[in-house]
């Protein structure tokens, strides 16, 4: 399952969802949860990757795709800065802490989410 995902980038209408942001979503629907992608938490523009509204939980999965953060890191910052103010806890990975053999994200979320 995990290679499955890994290896796809699905396209959900006008949104391109990672493999990492699918993995953390199907892990997600296991523990009985129902992500959202690219979901809008505020006025401004900003989005989480993947996000719990009924837990006000959003998860960034940070990639290698150059210009994908807007302006940058700075502007990463802002969001989740901008989104604990008004209550939701933000949890950020690294493409490889999904994907990767070491599973660091699984391990994370499991016990987050348990």
């Amino acid at each position: 399952m995990a290679q499955v995902a890994a290896q796809a980038q699905a396209a959900q209408g006008d949104l391109l969802v990672t493999a990492a942001q699918t993995l953390v979503a199907e892990w997600l629907r296991e523990w009985g949860y129902a992500p959202v992608f690219e979901y809008r938490f505020c006025e401004r523009q900003f989005r989480f990757d993947v996000a719990i509204p009924e837990a006000r939980c959003g998860i960034e999965v940070d990639g290698y795709h150059a210009g994908r953060h807007g302006s940058g890191w700075g502007s990463d910052y802002e969001k989740d800065r901008l989104a604990q103010m008004l209550g939701w806890k933000v949890l950020r990975f690294s493409n490889s802490e999904v994907l990767g053999k070491k599973q660091v994200a699984y391990e994370f979320l499991s016990k987050y989410f348990a």
